[in-house]
């Protein structure tokens, strides 16, 4: 099992890194075809792209995937990603479903993850103590 977390934590890390890196550098082409003008998919993209939110976002994927690929606070690590995944399956859900293929992949590694870092995450849901 600890080889299994170690692959599918390195896989998620590089995905992330490479991805957050690829927002700040652009040496990876524009995958499939680009949203039709006008789509709502194109408004959003262009929302998000001119209103300083993106950078943002790459810095969170930067930084989730190097602390994934580093085995420093991989809990912390998908605190910090899995809402980032949450809106990238969302919008290719609602939006632009060429990209979900990827985004489910990613929400399976992710969940993964998540519960082999379960006893971390198990407090988070505890009722208080009344």
């Amino acid at each position: 099992m600890k080889i299994l977390i170690l692959i599918v934590r390195t896989l998620l890390g590089l995905i992330f890194g490479v991805f957050g890196l690829n927002g700040f550098l652009h040496f990876l082409p524009a995958m499939g075809a680009a949203p039709p003008p006008g789509s709502a998919a194109a408004e959003f993209f262009h929302a998000v792209s001119t209103g300083g939110y993106m950078p943002v976002v790459f810095a969170c994927q930067i930084l989730g995937g190097a602390l994934l690929l580093f085995n420093l606070w991989p809990v912390l690590a998908l605190a910090i990603l899995c809402p980032i995944v949450f809106n990238i399956v969302l919008f290719h859900a609602t939006m632009a479903p060429s990209g979900l293929p990827l985004a489910i992949v990613v929400t399976v590694l992710s969940l993964f993850l998540v519960w082999a870092y379960w006893d971390h995450y198990r407090h988070l849901l505890r009722q208080p103590n009344q």
